[in-house]
């Protein structure tokens, strides 16, 4: 396993795509039978939903570490039992996956964003915050920086968890998959809003979600040897080897302080038999 991503660490190279790409370029509509739109020249990208599909897109790379950066804007109004995603994932049964979930709600009342990692298939790690801002009103920066030793959730550049690699604790993390990011617009009423108390209003679809400026400073796997660390570490101050400063710990503790919802840490009653054992160590 150690030589396998040793092997993936050296022979990726560094694709820089830059705000000003295109989503014609970057991305594929997976599905949503003309619910998802690429406008402006490629510049803006929106999902729909209503009562017969929702929507979605993924990159046309896969990804192996990086810093991944969208703005969105998310499905205003009332938006209960809607899901908007975002989420880095491989393919399998055994797959990783980092994940943005933006769960509706009633009119005025605050979006949850759901937050998840995966490791060899096991989730289980959820954190679920309320937004200090109105997520509808205007666009805002969700980004994932994924390196050998951090996933770090970021809103608007403010950290709100760090997932840690403890792997010499036992604990697995997200090293060895090239992943690729989706992204969906899609009904859960039977979970997503209050439990599924709350239903879908469909006299208020179509519902819109908006996405611009992705940009992925990231690893991409390829057949040849380059140099992706040292280039990354070069590169938009050194994602490759970036931590939660001292300053960032603060943000994040105020947020997790002010904000946090849930987590699966602290959830004794879902994990009687003990907490998973990461919660302990980090």
């Amino acid at each position: 396993m150690k030589s396998c991503y040793l092997f993936l660490a050296v022979a990726c190279s560094l694709l820089v795509i830059a705000s000003a790409g295109s989503f014609y370029q970057d991305c594929d509509i997976t599905w949503g039978d003309g619910r998802a739109k690429i406008l402006n020249n490629g510049q803006l990208l929106t999902l729909s939903l209503d009562k017969t599909s929702g929507s979605g897109f993924r990159t046309k790379n896969e990804y192996l570490f990086g810093k991944i950066d969208m703005q969105i804007k998310l499905v205003p109004g009332n938006s209960a039992g809607t899901v908007t995603t975002y989420y880095l994932s491989s393919e399998g049964s055994t797959h990783d996956e980092i994940d943005f979930e933006f769960l509706g709600n009633l009119s005025g009342d605050p979006y949850t964003l759901h937050t998840n990692v995966f490791t060899q298939g096991k989730g289980n790690r959820e954190m679920q915050f309320k937004l200090w801002f109105d997520p509808t009103m205007d666009f805002h920066t969700y980004s994932i920086l994924w390196n050998p030793r951090h996933v770090i959730f970021m809103v608007d550049g403010t950290p709100i968890r760090d997932f840690k690699n403890l792997e010499s604790r036992g604990i697995a993390f997200p090293k060895n998959q090239p992943m690729r990011i989706y992204s969906s617009l899609w009904n859960a009423d039977d979970w997503a809003t209050r439990g599924g108390a709350v239903k879908t209003d469909w006299s208020n679809a179509p519902f819109v979600a908006s996405y611009r400026n992705f940009n992925a400073d990231a690893c991409v796997p390829a057949s040849g040897a380059s140099k992706c660390a040292s280039n990354a570490a070069s590169n938009n101050g050194g994602w490759w080897n970036q931590e939660v400063d001292s300053t960032a710990q603060e943000r994040m503790k105020w947020v997790q302080q002010n904000y946090m919802i849930y987590n699966y840490c602290s959830d004794l009653k879902r994990f009687p038999q003990g907490l998973p054992p990461e919660c302990s160590i980090a």
